[in-house]
């Protein structure tokens, strides 16, 4: 069942923010036991628009803005993240703009620094999507 933003999560199951489309074959986040699993974000705004075509650093803070808000719909504070796993289609920007992704994590995630993988890949299922993010966590 869907839980409301900022709600506290009880049981096992999807995890929605209000506000967003309900996806098809897939949960934006998912409880199991003390386990929190984040699915890959892209730049999506709430209403499944990219933002930032073509700004490495505009998609970045979007997409870990939106694994913000499933931690937050979950009731999970971002120091509960243990592993965040990075896709880009192009390292080089990755890199380019470390300044901005740096201000981005910290607006979103604080001074956590968790086990963290950037992997480069050829593409991304959201056309134009440059970077996805995705996230792992422990309730307690």
């Amino acid at each position: 069942m869907p839980l409301s933003s900022g709600g506290s999560v009880r049981e096992d199951g999807p995890v929605e923010p209000e506000g967003w489309a309900t996806p098809r074959g897939y949960s934006n986040g998912y409880r199991l036991g003390e386990m929190l699993f984040v699915a890959g974000q892209v730049s999506w705004d709430e209403n499944q628009q990219l933002v930032g075509p073509g700004d490495f650093a505009v998609q970045f803070r979007q997409a870990l803005k939106n694994v913000r808000a499933v931690l937050d719909t979950a009731g999970v504070a971002p120091d509960r993240v243990g592993r965040v796993t990075v896709y880009v289609t192009d390292k080089r920007a990755y890199n380019d703009h470390l300044k901005a992704v740096g201000a981005a994590w910290r607006e979103f995630m604080g001074r956590h620094y968790p086990a963290m993988t950037l992997v480069q890949v050829a593409d991304l299922l959201e056309d134009g999507a440059m970077v996805e993010i995705e996230a792992t966590a422990v309730l307690r």
